[in-house]
């Protein structure tokens, strides 16, 4: 397991570098957050109360597509340096690859939740009413979800001609449960914090999935390559 773990930290390394050098994703991902924080702003009166109501949703909105544009890109980049077929038969375990992928992924997608949700709040002038800690905690399960899923599903679709648009496709259905949660665990904790109970239910599922579906995705990436 130490060697994985040492294998996966060095190909996020290497994804991490290669970014900061291009930048392409990342600046990609921010862009589009600020575009849709931006036209948000515009669209409602930032003063209506009611429209308060919205902001847990947008902060799924802005992580999902934000997310999706970094999951497309991930391995596309390394067919086109033919870096894949390299990955493929070196002497590492293919489990290692997922991990190393999924890291990189998780937190360019980190990232942008730390530029994108403060400037979120201030656009429309939103005061937390819960606990910032789990606001923080409820992000990190449901990232760690989604990521965990797309990155495989990102792999298993790379091949394909028309990968950009059968990603979505394939993985909105498979991480719907994880995002429902996210979504209704930031609602109350925003906005109906004395309800924080039903939050915690839904944490609860949240780790159910991460755990159940990161196990299978890491243990099911090996014949993912072979395709």
């Amino acid at each position: 397991m130490g060697k994985i773990l040492k294998t996966a930290l060095v190909i996020t390394s290497k994804d991490l570098y290669s970014e900061w050098k291009t930048k392409q994703i990342i600046s990609t991902m921010l862009i589009f957050s600020a575009l849709v924080i931006v036209t948000f702003s515009f669209a409602f009166d930032p003063a209506n109360n009611t429209v308060k109501v919205v902001i847990p949703g947008m902060i799924w909105v802005i992580t999902i597509f934000s997310g999706i544009l970094g999951l497309n890109r991930s391995f596309l980049g390394e067919q086109a340096n033919d870096s894949l077929n390299g990955l493929i038969v070196a002497p590492v375990d293919p489990s290692s690859v997922y991990l190393g992928k999924f890291l990189s992924n998780f937190l360019l997608v980190i990232l942008v939740q730390i530029v994108a949700v403060p400037l979120l709040f201030i656009l429309f002038d939103f005061k937390i009413l819960g606990h910032i800690g789990l606001l923080i905690i409820v992000l990190l399960l449901g990232t760690f979800g989604f990521i965990s899923v797309g990155t495989f599903l990102a792999a298993l679709s790379a091949n394909s001609k028309s990968s950009e648009m059968l990603l979505p496709i394939i993985l909105f259905p498979v991480v719907s449960p994880v995002l429902i949660g996210a979504v209704q665990a930031t609602k109350i904790i925003l906005i109906n914090f004395e309800n924080i109970a039903s939050a915690f239910s839904w944490m609860k599922l949240m780790a159910a999935y991460d755990l159940v579906f990161f196990v299978i995705c890491f243990i099911l990436f090996e014949y993912v390559l072979e395709v």
